[in-house]
């Protein structure tokens, strides 16, 4: 299972305080990984760090902005300041309000992109810088949303904006960062009960994104399974791909 192992290798997750970002985090520390969480909830970060350390894993944890580029930039010097280059890095954070198209603002769809696409965009571009002084090669992992592939709520015209632009994102990336050795893919997680989605504002959601899928609602840790695929000697050859963890939304 050497194949599947991320011993020695260094983590950084988005949003990892809770939530997917806080089961990404569990599974690969599982396997060996040190895990650097990174989230706009400092306390909440700090709080996941140590529960991870407390169960035998290495863990630490930074305060990052997304919607900030200083916070960002500041965020990442840090991390390889103090441990290194990552080897991987999951673009995992993300803002999921809803508000309906015909009273969609400017302001909002603004505040949306910022963190999942612009802040996503900040983050790969200092860690990749990162990742090729180290000379190592590495990986990145976009989390998108299954709701690209049609699951889709009503009032998520800026979420799903953001995500697809997301996606798109990891194809520029994966043919710039082949050459280091880089590889980048994106997730696409399913219906996930998290404090994320179920605190999300905007009106109640409806449409056929809200189903039962064919094999129930995921759970964090699932997401966290395609992730670390992703991250391992496994998967050293697949770059540019679209993982969907989404318990069969496609099929009923």
């Amino acid at each position: 299972m050497s194949a599947f192992s991320l011993d020695g290798k260094l983590a950084l997750v988005t949003g990892g305080a809770s939530g997917i970002g806080a089961g990404i985090a569990e599974i690969l520390a599982e396997a060996g990984a040190k895990v650097v969480i990174a989230d706009i909830d400092a306390k909440g970060a700090e709080a996941q760090a140590a529960a991870l350390v407390a169960a035998g894993h290495d863990a630490a944890w930074v305060a990052l902005d997304l919607a900030d580029e200083d916070s960002v930039i500041a965020a990442c010097a840090k991390v390889v300041a103090e441990h290194g280059a990552p080897w991987l890095l999951v673009n995992n954070a993300g803002l999921q309000h809803r508000e309906l198209l015909l009273e969609g603002t400017s302001q909002f769809w603004d505040m949306t992109h910022a963190v999942n696409s612009r802040g996503a965009f900040l983050i790969s571009r200092e860690i990749a810088k990162a990742m090729v002084a180290g000379g190592q090669g590495g990986r990145i992992v976009n989390c998108a949303s299954t709701g690209l592939a049609g699951q889709m709520c009503h009032g998520h015209a800026a979420y799903l904006s953001s995500k697809g632009a997301l996606a798109a994102l990891t194809s520029a990336m994966a043919l710039e960062l082949a050459p280091h050795a880089i590889t980048v893919n994106t997730l696409l997680p399913g219906g996930v009960g998290t404090p994320g989605s179920m605190g999300a504002q905007g009106p109640a959601p409806t449409g056929p994104g809200i189903r039962r899928p064919a094999l129930g609602f995921c759970e964090p840790r699932d997401i966290g399974a395609g992730v670390l695929f992703f991250a391992t000697p496994a998967a050293r050859y697949v770059t540019n791909q679209v993982l969907a963890v989404d318990a069969g939304f496609s099929i009923a």
